[in-house]
Formats: C-alpha cells, sequence, structure tokens
C-alpha cells in the first residue's frame, strides 16, 4: 500500500493510495486525527473518503428515477449498504508537489466503473493539500457516463483535541437540528436540539456524551465556513467547511466502542438520501460536483 507524505505550515500528514485515507495528521508533534499501522487494517473508517453516498443506504435498496437498485451491504449487524464505494478501492496518484517547509499537495484519481446496484460511471478526483491553514482536501466528481447518477460525499477523520480524555474536550457544534434515528441508525425524525442533549451550539465538555447522529441547521461563520471545534487543556482542533456545498454533518463518539477520538463528517446529504431524497445531489451527463473541507488546529 503506498503512501505519500506531505509537510508544510507546520503540519505533517500521510496519505494512502488505498482508500485515498487520510492515514495520519499532526502538528508540532502532536497528533490531529487518530491514526493507523502503514499496513492496515483501517479501524472504523478512519480517514477514508465516503462516495457515491456517505452514511448508510436502508438494507441497501434504493430506488432511482423508476428503477430498484440493490447496492451490497457491507454492514452485516444492521443490514445496510455503509458508507459508499470507495473507502477502501484503489486509487493512483496523478501529481504530486512538495515544497519543503512550506507547503505540499497530492492529487489521487478513482474512476467508479458502473455495476448492477450503482450503474454509474464517475471519475472522481480527490487533493490533499498542507500548508500554514491546514491541511484541504477537495473531493471532485465528474459524471463521465450516459445518464444522470445520485452523489453524496464526505470524509471520515476521528479529530483529536489533545492526549488528555475526551470526556473533558470541550465541544463545539453550530448545529440547530438532529436528525434521530431507529434501533438500526436509519431516520425517523428532524428534530430541534434545543433542550436536549445535542444541544452545542454553546460549546461544552463532552463529559461521556454518546453520538452517533447526524445535524444540520449549521449557522456558518461570517465567511460562509461551519466549523466544528473541539478544545482540550493541551490543545484544539478544528474542522471547517463550505456549509452550503456539505449542509449536513455526522458525529459520532468511538468511546462506545474503544475507538480515540470524536468522528465529524461533513456530508452533502442525511443518511439514507439515496430513499430520502433529502438534499441528494443528481449529477447529470458531464456535471462534476466540488466539496472540499480543512483541518487545522486552534491557537
Amino acid at each position: 500500500m503506498s503512501q505519500y507524505v506531505l509537510d508544510g505550515g507546520g503540519y505533517h500528514a500521510e496519505i494512502t493510495e488505498m482508500g485515498a485515507a487520510l492515514r495520519v495528521l499532526r502538528h508540532g508533534g502532536r497528533d490531529l486525527v487518530a491514526s493507523w499501522p502503514e499496513g492496515g487494517p483501517v479501524p472504523h473508517y478512519s480517514g477514508t473518503l465516503l462516495a457515491p453516498w456517505p452514511n448508510r443506504v436502508a438494507g441497501g435498496h434504493y430506488t432511482f428515477r423508476g428503477e430498484a437498485l440493490t447496492v451490497p451491504v457491507n454492514e452485516p449487524e444492521r443490514g445496510h449498504a455503509l458508507h459508499g464505494l470507495v473507502a477502501f478501492a484503489g486509487w493512483k496518484v496523478v501529481e504530486l508537489l512538495t515544497v519543503e517547509d512550506d507547503h505540499a499537495f497530492v492529487r489521487l484519481a478513482h474512476t467508479i466503473e458502473p455495476s448492477p446496484g450503482y450503474p454509474f460511471r464517475l471519475a472522481l478526483q480527490v487533493r490533499y493539500a498542507v500548508a500554514a491553514d491546514g491541511l484541504t482536501t477537495t473531493l471532485t466528481a465528474e459524471n463521465i457516463g450516459d445518464r444522470p447518477a445520485p452523489y453524496g460525499c464526505g470524509p471520515h477523520p476521528w479529530l483529536i483535541a489533545d492526549g488528555g480524555p475526551e470526556e473533558g474536550w470541550e465541544f463545539d457544534l453550530p448545529a440547530g437540528r438532529v436528525l434521530l434515528t431507529d434501533d438500526v441508525l436509519i431516520p425517523t425524525t428532524l428534530e430541534d436540539v434545543a433542550g436536549t442533549r445535542f444541544d452545542f451550539r454553546s460549546p461544552r465538555p463532552l463529559a461521556g456524551t454518546v453520538l452517533d447522529e447526524a445535524f444540520t441547521g449549521i449557522v456558518p461563520g461570517a465567511d460562509g465556513l461551519a466549523r466544528v471545534r473541539l478544545r482540550g487543556a493541551e490543545g484544539g482542533i478544528q474542522i471547517s467547511w463550505d456549509a452550503a456545498v456539505l449542509p449536513w454533518v455526522q458525529v459520532c463518539t468511538g468511546s462506545g466502542f474503544g475507538h480515540r477520538g470524536i468522528a465529524v463528517e461533513p456530508m452533502t446529504c442525511p443518511p439514507d438520501a439515496f430513499n430520502s431524497g433529502t438534499d441528494l445531489v443528481v449529477l447529470d451527463p458531464g456535471a462534476k460536483h466540488e466539496a472540499s473541507w480543512t483541518i487545522s488546529i486552534i491557537p
């Protein structure tokens, strides 16, 4: 499994060809995401890219433009198709630039070929770039087939605030609504977070809170960027993105199953969007979709 090292602006990133995944991200020697061994395995989709859908397709079944389709179930304990088709696929590097101690980037490509469950052809490219403002990832999808295609995307980083316990980290999530789910994590109702355990619009410690929910109603900053932040006694981290392009974010705490970090996953659409149609992107032949997000330290 080939990997590529990017150094710049005080950041150090390691990107693998398997899944075009972010395996390591550090700043000044401090881990910013949960890493994993160079040869794998990849725990809990850590650092992978989610496309052509993020989160779940219920039962692996959906209907698009009147055609009933079934994608492979890879979450057998719940019976769903999880996190798309490319998280563990082989990607190829098409461009690499490094400028010592300043900035660096790598671009990788992968083509989703038509299959019985997803009979569409998409050309994907992802660009990872490090500089003084952090690690910016840009994922582009182009429909190179001859029919419209349903599409959604997002990343799956497990963020680490500092070396202290997660329960003491302060969590800042400027989202006003939460998507509640049933016992197999399929959406049921969209609710206001006010007065619930899901309200982190005013930053507060996680304090043992268990989360695995999608949020929306995100309030961006004056620059139009949404920001989710984690702060600990030794430092902090944030992930920022264009809330108009990625209006949803899945948040999952790893403490319940022994995984380090908090998964913060900006998404184009909510779970099971292939069935609900909520915020689903439809790419016509020749059309492109681009989404970016940046992980950086909080001074």
